[in-house]
């Protein structure tokens, strides 16, 4: 909603921190939510965008978080002139060279989130746990968008991430019903390609292809050696490395090409761009603070960043589904979080359109 005259919203940008009470807050008049005290969201910068008022107080107020190295910010709440608020929010995401802006749906309504521009997310598939996040959440594009969201299921354990991305891929490209995302699919799939209890790129992606056999899949290492058995003793790395040798034996067997080469955030672009899904290992040093491999898809692509979902949000931190639906990353940063360990090795699998379609599949798929 446009501010009187088309002219820009003025605001006032501060640090929030709960136990100091900015002054925008004090000023406001308005009563604040308590749940902008009640989770620690220091690990995503969070931050006040006032709107000062004619009389010396503040029109309206945002509480406003984002991961790190990312490029969108997120709206937890606003209050007082919520329009005018959101706004201003926006100008700010725009000031700053980003994408997107994201809005939880604790107390926007589809109406209020519509005259501001903002599209209903998907509410995910998997239930969100009572505090956990939102029922609802809104996303406003500053660029052209992705194109058609995938649907958001999030992990339902802490080491299903492999399998999580896998299924929801597969649900984007049409080849799964949404409604067979459930647990018992997401446990499958882990079971017949983990390494105990990790996911390792080519036992996933061998698990991919015995799952669909008619989608093309590619897997992407520049290491020989194995990997994500680090933080192991001796003894665990063995038997976990014979595995992922067996694994590397029924890619050959499969039809599974392993691609040695290093997989460059161009190819990456250029997948995504064939309506190919790539399935992506990271850290989460960069956007969680704690550096533990995790796969994420890869599936839109705006200028200057890759779109991924992520099937893990860190509740404690305040941060949520909206924030892992739909989230773009700045290539720079992506090529980052995606070079792992002392061997800065990238694994990935690429998982192509289903090979039994016929021309009328070039259609998009009716979601």
């Amino acid at each position: 909603m446009p501010s009187p005259q088309g002219t820009p919203v003025k605001s006032v940008v501060v640090p929030f921190e709960p136990d100091t009470s900015p002054s925008p807050l004090g000023r406001l008049g308005y009563e604040v939510p308590e749940r902008w005290h009640t989770v620690d969201r220091s690990a995503h910068a969070p931050h006040i965008v006032a709107v000062p008022g004619d009389e010396g107080g503040d029109r309206a107020a945002a509480l406003v978080t984002a991961r790190p190295h990312t490029a969108y910010l997120k709206i937890v709440d606003a209050v007082g002139d919520v329009p005018a608020a959101v706004e201003a929010v926006v100008a700010h995401a725009r000031d700053r060279g980003l994408v997107q802006v994201k809005w939880e749906g604790w107390t926007a309504s589809p109406e209020t989130a519509a005259a501001a521009g903002f599209a209903p997310l998907r509410p995910p598939l998997s239930p969100v746990e009572d505090g956990a996040g939102p029922g609802t959440g809104y996303v406003r594009w500053l660029c052209d968008g992705p194109g058609t969201d995938p649907p958001y299921y999030g992990q339902t354990t802490h080491f299903t991430c492999g399998a999580v991305t896998a299924l929801v891929a597969q649900a984007h490209g049409g080849t799964l019903p949404w409604e067979a995302l459930d647990r018992e699919a997401e446990l499958t799939l882990w079971r017949d390609a983990t390494n105990f209890p990790a996911c390792e790129p080519i036992g996933l992606g061998v698990a991919v292809r015995r799952a669909w056999p008619s989608a093309p899949v590619t897997v992407h290492l520049d290491t020989d050696r194995p990997v994500l058995l680090d933080h192991y003793t001796e003894e665990e790395q063995e038997w976990r490395a014979l595995l992922q040798h067996t694994s590397r034996t029924e890619a050959g067997r499969t039809g599974v090409p392993v691609d040695p080469g290093h997989l460059s955030l161009a190819a990456i672009r250029s997948a995504i761009g064939r309506r190919e899904h790539v399935l992506l290992l990271l850290s989460l040093a960069r956007m969680q603070g704690f550096d533990v491999p995790h796969w994420v898809l890869c599936h839109g692509v705006v200028p200057g960043a890759v779109v991924i979902e992520d099937p893990w949000a860190q509740a404690a931190a305040g941060d949520t589904w909206v924030d892992a639906h739909l989230l773009p990353v700045p290539d720079s940063s992506l090529d980052t979080m995606s070079t792992l360990s002392a061997d800065r090795f990238r694994g990935a699998v690429a998982i192509g359109r289903p090979q039994q379609r016929d021309a009328s599949s070039d259609e998009p798929a009716d979601e």
